[in-house]
């Protein structure tokens, strides 16, 4: 008794073969929504650290004018413009009689950087550059050129901000960031530092003085001006020369600009300022090269112990500590010091060999070296992928608003064609139809469908396909005894082998084909017939209306009939490329179906792929707009995303069995050269990429342009509530319904979106989707029941 009690246990907990099934596809499914997370999760990284180097995020543009400095003391204000740390003692340096010091600021930039480069090489000068971590990154190549040259940097910090308004968070950050990506641009990090919106150290005020008295304890030598060429203000070649020439054959920290603007005036000035202050007797060197002529000298230090300046003695070793302050004990060689802070001396390029002029750079190893070199990558990558989208996104954009006025003045055009009163497909059509209602478990809806057929103006016959239903349909569908219907049953074979099944059975030579919760209206298919006066048509496309469109996803999914479908509809009418015939109603010549094989199994959008085999075939297929169908949306977001993924993938499914047609010639070709493309264009790429749109706008609202950003999203809106009005007022509609458009284009629009892109990754990793049955609740009645 208990084994067999035992062993019922455990065939009961056997899955079964649809259990098992679905067991797989949920498993196949979740890698794919891994990797859409992950796109997803790339991209918002990408653009955050584009907008990064932008000073977008994260920016912070305040800079600080005047302010007081009895905290500083006066040693400092009247010492030399180079700032230095030893044992806690901040002390200047000046730069030696007839010595200039060429420092640049703000760069690397890809105009003007190299060419002043080119300038420095031409007359045997080298020069220092206070470079900014973005600029490096965005032109590592520039700064390779630069240290390889002979040419010495400092750090100018990543996004170039007034320091005196950072935490030291924020300070240590900046550093680091920007040695990381000096390591990646060069190999190497350097002890050198000019905080922006910097200039004399006469200018160094309450706020600031703690800044720098951080960065000597840090390692770091702060590096000011003695004479500021203004070149920024572009006041002409003469000024500039005249300017940043110092008085009476003192030494100078002489300040240019290689980035920031335009400085074409620095590029012809630069020059002519260099052969005039060779023939005075200057000598041009780096901040370096100033350190070790001025300790070779016996040392100029002001505000400590002038030994311990000269102490360090003459040559490259001494040189290499008195660039970066003080040693720290502990330190290790080669970037392994605590974030933020310049490594200790050691070999200052990457060959190993040392270079007076350049003895405040280290060479990068280890993860520093690694970490430069990642974040070099994942800023060319920004660069290339952030612009790229923009354009692209650009050019969406501007289609997505051809589209809307494409579709305003062919709806306009259809409306006035087909609702003349002269207008007319031929000769009235009466004689009787087919009308196949495919069923599986539709036990609260088959009713209300048979009943509203039964009241038909045109005359018909019924045939209703049971597929297999386990929940009383076909029974449900005989007890009402209604004329003219047929009941047929079959095995579970899916929706295309039942309405197949109809096809064969059908007594007449046009079918009506509708889903079985799908409600009509007398005279619907006396006015879905009519075109089949017109010999060329072989298809005809209904007017499917939601009919529980008083919920709010029952209104969103409202405003997407009246508004996408049918102004789509009505546009690829007049151009003779209709994608699909509505699963809902739909009619076609009997001889048409079995020409094209009927209803394919190939996709699950049978209906779409049906609509384009007919295209092929060289029958015209059109849109009906006065023969509408109620039919029950789904109800819940869960049952939406079902039939919403169900669709979208069929579609793609269908393009693709069908994408031969791009090259049919004639008649039968008209889809592939026109709606084919329509279609990929729209109902594809562009709602897959429409998410980026929006990204982008809450982008630039949170870092941009708020106010810009939100106006140019509600002119978008503002476009779409037109085309949505012009839509309802051509349907009939009542236009309660449209104060719902905003949130369904925060919140709906999005979740189709994820649809479609989950659709389309879906297809792109080769992934399968069966039938997937939607759960109704039999509230779609007769027409005169629904609420409009």
């Amino acid at each position: 008794m208990t084994r067999n009690t035992s062993a019922r246990r455990r065939r009961r907990a056997a899955p079964s073969r649809f259990e098992r099934a679905g067991r797989r596809a949920a498993a196949l499914q979740r890698p794919r929504v891994v990797l859409a997370l992950v796109l997803v999760l790339g991209l918002v990284s990408v653009m955050l650290l584009d907008g990064y180097l932008r000073a977008e995020v994260l920016g912070d543009h305040r800079v600080r004018t005047e302010a007081a400095y009895d905290k500083v003391p006066q040693r400092i204000l009247d010492g030399g413009p180079i700032l230095t740390s030893a044992n806690g003692s901040m002390r200047t340096q000046s730069v030696p009689k007839k010595t200039i010091v060429l420092t640049f600021d703000d760069g690397p930039d890809a105009t003007y950087t190299e060419k002043v480069l080119k300038i420095l090489a031409d007359n045997d000068v080298h020069g220092t550059f206070f470079l900014v971590g973005s600029m490096i990154a965005r032109h590592p190549g520039i700064v390779k050129d630069m240290v390889g040259q002979g040419n010495e940097v400092g750090l100018h910090t990543f996004t170039h901000v007034d320091l005196s308004y950072q935490s030291d968070a924020r300070v240590k950050r900046e550093l680091t960031q920007t040695q990381l990506a000096l390591a990646g641009a060069a190999g190497i990090t350097t002890r050198l530092v000019r905080a922006p919106y910097s200039s004399e150290a006469s200018a160094i005020d309450n706020y600031s003085w703690p800044v720098y008295k951080k960065l000597g304890a840090m390692g770091y030598t702060s590096v000011f001006v003695d004479t500021d060429s203004d070149d920024w203000k572009k006041p002409g070649v003469s000024k500039i020369v005249q300017w940043a020439t110092p008085k009476k054959n003192k030494g100078a920290s002489v300040l240019f600009h290689d980035a920031g603007g335009n400085r074409d005036q620095t590029l012809k000035a630069l020059p002519k300022y260099i052969k005039k202050m060779k023939a005075k007797g200057y000598t041009f060197t780096t901040v370096s090269g100033a350190m070790a002529k001025s300790a070779a000298r016996g040392g100029s230090a002001q505000g400590g112990s002038a030994q311990n300046a000269s102490a360090q003695g003459s040559g490259a070793q001494g040189t290499g500590a008195q660039a970066g302050g003080a040693q720290r004990s502990g330190q290790a060689p080669g970037g392994a010091a605590p974030q933020g802070t310049p490594p200790s001396s050691g070999a200052n390029t990457p060959g190993g060999t040392r270079n007076v002029n350049q003895a405040a750079h280290s060479k990068a190893t280890g993860t520093t070296l690694y970490e430069g070199k990642a974040l070099i990558a994942a800023v060319a990558i920004a660069e290339w992928t952030v612009p790229t989208l923009a354009v692209f996104l650009a050019v969406v954009g501007v289609a997505v608003m051809a589209r809307f006025a494409m579709m305003l003045v062919l709806a306009r055009r259809h409306y006035r064609q087909r609702n003349k009163r002269r207008f007319s497909w031929g000769p009235p059509v009466t004689r009787p139809v087919s009308v196949i209602v495919p069923a599986y478990n539709e036990k609260e809806c088959i009713a209300n469908t048979l009943n509203s057929l039964a009241q038909s103006t045109h005359p018909i016959e019924i045939i209703v396909v049971d597929d297999g239903s386990t929940d009383g349909t076909k029974e449900i569908a005989e007890s009402l005894g209604l004329p003219n219907v047929r009941v047929i049953h079959q095995e579970n074979a899916g929706k295309p082998a039942a309405l197949n099944n109809g096809v064969r059975n059908a007594s007449y030579d046009i079918v009506v084909m509708m889903d079985g919760d799908t409600v009509f209206e007398p005279d619907t298919v006396r006015q879905l017939v009519q075109p089949f006066a017109a010999s060329e048509i072989g298809a005809v496309a209904g007017n499917a209306k939601v009919g529980n469109r008083n919920t709010v996803i029952g209104a969103w999914q409202h405003i997407e009939y009246v508004m996408g479908f049918n102004l789509d509809r009505r546009m690829y009418d007049l151009l003779r490329c209709m994608p699909t015939i509505p699963g809902a109603i739909g009619a076609f010549r009997r001889q048409a179906v079995l020409e094209v094989g009927g209803m394919s199994e190939d996709t699950l959008a049978e209906d779409t792929d049906i609509t384009v085999a007919l295209h092929r075939a060289g029958w015209r297929v059109v849109y009906q707009e006065h023969a509408r169908a109620w039919t029950e949306a789904p109800a819940s977001l869960r049952q939406l995303w079902s039939q919403r993924y169900r669709w979208s993938y069929g579609t793609m499914q269908a393009l693709w069995k069908h994408r031969k047609s791009l090259v049919d010639k004639g008649p039968s070709g008209r889809f592939g050269r026109v709606g084919m493309p329509l279609v990929v264009l729209f109902q594809i790429v562009t709602p897959v990429f429409a998410p980026l749109i929006d990204l982008f706008t809450v982008y630039s609202m949170i870092f941009v342009d708020f106010k810009a950003s939100l106006l140019a999203w509600l002119a978008v809106l503002g476009i779409q509530l037109v085309c949505a009005a012009y839509a309802f007022r051509l349907d009939g509609e009542r236009y309660r319904y449209l104060w719902m458009l905003p949130l369904q284009q925060i919140a709906y629009r999005q979740m189709m979106y994820l649809v479609l892109i989950h659709s389309s990754i879906t297809a792109l990793t080769g992934g399968r989707l069966r039938w997937q049955k939607l759960k109704r609740t039999g509230e779609v009645g007769t027409p005169t029941g629904v609420g409009r």
